[in-house]
């Protein structure tokens, strides 16, 4: 009889329940809650179960000892030992021993063991497997990602086989990366010189893939009495790669500082025809379309002839467009 009983007693534990209280184990399942599946748990501040099959909602804290499945929101933070299914959304974390398939949102980060679905959090998602997808506030990491990577600063992975975009990416191999820096094995690096009309000369980096890549660069002005120390970030494209030639496009974004009162602030578009001296040797010239907002009186006697120009803020700051160019050498590793 006492056999019998505790079998009864363990077959009731495995039935699929409701659960509902303050906190554990001020709840409807009392101490039996870590041991219980439910369909249905709402707790005002943290609620234990064995696993979850519906609806989950905690205040505070869900805290899930095996699988989940269905919808789980928390306030605070969601944890599940195994597999998740379905969506899980917390104001701070998202914590999955396992699998996840479907989409975790946080207010911070999401921690998971890879999975198919969407992980989206406001600081990191760290997955220590694979993912369908990533979006974050500043770093995704995952092994191989099968649509996309997006973040405000770096995404890490191995294999990318859709696309990656953030300020830097990084992977073994990727697809297609849109960034500032972007570091893979297939992909191509470079570092130039390069001189415009202004006798601004810059050292730039370049790294990216077949069609897309990114530039970064720092520099010196050599025409400027104060506004002499450059700088510059955008993205370019190979429109056509013939052999030993290239036809480049950039869109940068950059100026010239004095670390004083005055800004000098450019936006280029240039066109770039390239070509190789060498397999790793590169030169390269061509026109380019400028627009400048200045206030400095560098700035503004920097350039003499524009397409068109205008005063603004009480004739302190002066906008216009023109026509310059950029001519440089870079090394291809």
């Amino acid at each position: 009889m006492l056999f019998i009983g505790t079998r009864l007693n363990a077959q009731n534990r495995k039935q699929v329940r409701t659960n509902v209280g303050l906190t554990y184990p001020l709840s409807s399942n009392w101490t039996n809650a870590p041991r219980d599946t439910n369909n249905f748990s709402l707790n005002i501040l943290a609620g234990v179960s064995a696993a979850e099959r519906r609806v989950t909602i905690a205040g505070l804290i869900n805290i899930i000892h095996h699988n989940a499945s269905g919808f789980q929101i928390a306030g605070f933070s969601n944890y599940i030992g195994q597999q998740a299914s379905g969506t899980q959304v917390a104001g701070f974390s998202n914590y999955i021993g396992q699998q996840a398939s479907g989409t975790q949102v946080a207010g911070f980060m999401n921690i998971y063991k890879g999975g198919k679905g969407m992980a989206i959090a406001g600081f990191t998602n760290l997955s220590g497997g694979n993912s369908s997808g990533q979006i974050s506030g500043f770093m995704n990491k995952s092994k191989d990602v099968y649509s996309v990577q997006l973040t405000g600063f770096i995404n890490l992975a191995k294999t990318v086989k859709g696309m990656q975009i953030a300020f830097i990416n990084i992977a073994d191999t990727a697809n297609l990366q849109i960034g500032i820096i972007n570091l893979s094995k297939n992909g191509e690096k470079s570092l130039g010189l390069t001189i415009d009309e202004n006798q601004t000369t810059m050292l730039t980096f370049r790294s990216g893939g077949k069609t897309l890549y990114g530039i970064l660069g720092i520099g010196y002005n050599f025409k400027n009495k104060k506004d002499k120390y450059a700088y510059e970030g955008g993205i370019g494209a190979h429109l056509l790669d013939i052999r030993s030639f290239r036809l480049n496009a950039e869109l940068t974004g950059g100026g010239l500082e004095s670390f004083k009162r005055g800004d000098y602030i450019k936006s280029t578009l240039r066109i770039l025809p390239a070509y190789k001296i060498t397999p790793t040797l590169e030169i390269f010239g061509g026109p380019s379309l400028n627009f400048v907002q200045t206030s400095s009186e560098d700035g503004k006697s920097l350039t003499k002839h524009y397409l068109s120009s205008w005063n603004g803020n009480k004739n302190k700051d002066l906008y216009g467009f023109y026509i310059g160019y950029s001519a440089g050498v870079q090394l291809l590793f």
